[in-house]
């Protein structure tokens, strides 16, 4: 669906401008998307990037601190999604031997076999829905790139 459908608007300012508008439509209506998917494993788009993040490190322990800077989302409560993670028992929470004040955290082995499971809920979604080439994808990656350069 074009973007003009989708908001019922053909009014920009300029092309900068609905661009800007299509980025952040598209990524809302990918987020939607991963949302409903992942519901069905029990998780949440933040609940899956802390496992996403832990199973990178795994089997190493992280605080909760270096989750946070690796956060997609950088708004996110670390540590009440790892609480909710433990509850799950995906995730297990030690204090740090170095640091009293951090707390550690690390995958179990529920919590790995959860995380392979939402993997392939997540490349399902993005086989069905990303309509790019490579090449594409690619271009795509590098214009993004290329946005963020102003920071």
């Amino acid at each position: 669906m074009k973007l003009e459908e989708a908001i019922k608007s053909n009014r920009f300012a300029d092309e900068k401008h609905k661009a800007l508008i299509n980025l952040m439509y598209t990524s809302y209506w990918m987020k939607t998307h991963l949302s409903t998917a992942l519901k069905q494993n029990g998780l949440t788009i933040e609940q899956f990037n802390v496992l996403r993040i832990l199973k990178g490190k795994y089997p190493e322990q992280l605080c909760v601190k270096d989750i946070g800077t690796r956060m997609i989302e950088k708004s996110s409560n670390v540590p009440r999604i790892v609480d909710r993670l433990l509850v799950k028992k995906l995730v297990k929470r030690v204090p740090s031997t170095e640091d009293k004040r951090e707390t550690m955290v690390s995958l179990t082995e529920k919590g790995m076999k959860h995380v392979a499971e939402a993997n392939d809920v997540v490349n399902s979604v993005q086989d069905n829905i990303i309509g790019l080439s490579e090449t594409d994808a690619v271009l795509l990656h590098e214009l993004m790139e290329k946005m963020r350069r102003v920071d």
